[in-house]
């Protein structure tokens, strides 16, 4: 026989039973002590009763005059068992001061003594009093009846402890019902309560709960993704270590408001939007993140899921990709020159112009040659260098014409390990493409780079074309991501970007990046990155 081991109430049902129990003490606490209260109060109240009847028949003037009669019985017992009809009291007994009885409901215990006390009432003093008489137990009270100042007679009125036990029964039974209504009710709001608990909490125990939480914590600081949870207020209600380090956040974040967390404001915007976003690239203060957004709903709008990857390193690649793209098709155009070249002076060969033929190819050698020259003559940085030629082989194709300036003078190993060759590909480049898409189609299109360093401590990047500038209203909004004059690329991605790329990377090496108006109308944008101590000393232009 197989051995099942019973799975553990849910959370919900173990509040459930909890509150029901905690209801059922509760209201059978409450019915005790009513119970017992009604009692008491049901005896004094009796107490009352039979004294103010007791009190009443001994102020009564017929009963004195019977009591002067020779058979107070006769006038008296009459009268005591009316009494007892319209007051509702179970006995009245009218004595003489030895106690001896001159009424009784028992007309057989007339003449005999009162069982009871009375010296208080000879005294002159009403009391009452719990005594076990004829008739059982019973609340009673005694006092006298006076006359001319002397005491004539006793009366004694009262009310059975039967009868007063029937009392508090039947407020009991009123009680009890109450009571039962009481817990059903409590009962039913209490389902209600755990059966939304219940769905909240899947139906799963505190264990379960407790080792979910647990394995939440560990794989929300495990992933190296950033994750971001906005509540329907855009607070931040979640982050993990990731999306701390992914926005460059210290100090106590959750809680506070997306708004106020210091992130740029297209960033923000996207973080703030009700529409979802995919893989929308965006820039903090030293990264690129791809940011995914999802709104959370269950018939209101609960909040959102932010999502961040770092691209960093991806966007870098893609900006040497486009480069080695570029240059592709720079050797794909020269290749197609090369090739008219090779025919021209194959042609004047066959022609038997061979002196001719030789003229024509050493003169294209020694524009080429002239052209490498003059750039690795002014920037012996390998990587620029190479840069430099491709970018000029590149804008060539596109009718622009790229030169360096003579006052440029970078040497190879100058730089610093501390400013490596892929921020300067990155810096450079993209200034240089602005440069030539903002040319291209102008008068005399010209782009001029210069490079240099300044008093070994400083280098210096200057980009000027012949294009129609920036607009001075634009100088720090085109720096930020997003803001382009070109038309979209394909799939409405890559524009917008290159120039937030170089902001953030002269950012990363605490540079400086500005923008003016260039000598040839267009528009100059000026890099300066310091130099850290330990650098090679280089020329001043």
């Amino acid at each position: 026989m197989r051995l099942t081991v019973p799975r553990p109430r849910s959370l919900a049902g173990q509040l459930f039973a909890m509150q029901a129990v905690l209801i059922a003490v509760v209201v059978a606490g409450y019915a005790l002590f009513s119970y017992v209260s009604d009692r008491a109060q049901a005896e004094d109240a009796a107490g009352r009763q039979a004294t103010a009847v007791a009190r009443a028949i001994a102020d009564s003037p017929s009963v004195r005059e019977a009591i002067r009669t020779p058979d107070p019985t006769a006038a008296l017992q009459p009268y005591a068992l009316q009494v007892m009809r319209d007051t509702g009291v179970d006995f009245v007994t009218i004595m003489n001061p030895r106690g001896i009885r001159w009424t009784h409901p028992d007309t057989g215990q007339i003449g005999r003594p009162f069982r009871g006390h009375i010296g208080p009432a000879l005294e002159g003093g009403t009391f009452t009093e719990t005594y076990t008489g004829t008739l059982g137990p019973s609340v009673r009270a005694v006092t006298p009846v006076r006359d001319g100042g002397r005491v004539v007679g006793l009366v004694s009125a009262g009310i059975k402890v039967e009868e007063i036990s029937k009392r508090v029964r039947d407020q009991l039974t009123a009680l009890l019902g109450v009571a039962a209504g009481v817990l059903a009710l409590g009962a039913v709001g209490t389902y209600v309560v755990n059966a939304r608990l219940r769905r909240h909490t899947h139906g799963m125990n505190a264990t379960e709960l407790s080792r979910m939480h647990d394995y939440h914590q560990a794989a929300l600081h495990a992933v190296r993704e950033g994750l971001l949870m906005l509540d329907g207020r855009y607070r931040v209600a979640l982050i993990n270590d990731g999306g701390r380090e992914l926005l460059g956040l210290t100090g106590e974040v959750v809680g506070r408001p997306v708004a106020d967390l210091g992130l740029p404001a297209r960033l923000t915007g996207a973080l703030l939007s009700s529409e979802p976003r995919v893989d929308e690239v965006h820039l903090t203060a030293d990264r690129v993140v791809a940011v995914n957004t999802s709104p959370v709903s269950g018939g209101e709008r609960r909040g959102t899921i932010v999502t961040l990857r770092d691209v960093t390193e991806l966007q870098s690649l893609m900006g040497e990709l486009d480069s080695e793209r570029g240059f592709t098709q720079a050797l794909r155009a020269q290749a197609h020159e090369a090739a008219n070249r090779l025919h021209t002076v194959v042609s004047l060969i066959e022609l038997g112009r061979a002196e001719e033929a030789v003229e024509f190819a050493t003169a294209e050698l020694e524009l080429a040659q002239a052209l490498t020259d003059q750039v690795v003559a002014a920037v012996s940085e390998p990587v620029l260098a190479a840069l430099l030629l491709g970018k000029t082989a590149q804008a060539n194709e596109r009718g622009v014409e790229l030169v360096v300036s003579p006052d440029s003078r970078l040497d190879d190993g100058l730089l610093p390990p501390s400013l490596p060759a892929r921020d300067l590909v990155t810096i450079l480049g993209n200034l240089i493409d602005n440069a030539v898409d903002a040319a291209q189609g102008s008068v005399r299109a010209r782009v001029t780079v210069t490079a240099y360093t300044r008093a070994g401590s400083e280098l210096i990047l200057r980009v000027a074309d012949s294009g129609p500038g920036v607009d001075p209203a634009h100088a720090e909004v085109v720096f930020q991501r997003g803001f382009t004059t070109k038309p979209a690329g394909p799939g409405g991605r890559g524009r917008g970007l290159g120039l937030a790329l170089v902001r953030q990377a002269v950012h990363r090496h605490e540079g400086t990046l500005s923008v003016a108006e260039s000598a040839d109308g267009g528009a100059e944008f000026e890099v300066r990155l310091p130099l850290r101590v330990g650098a090679v000393t280089g020329g001043e232009a």
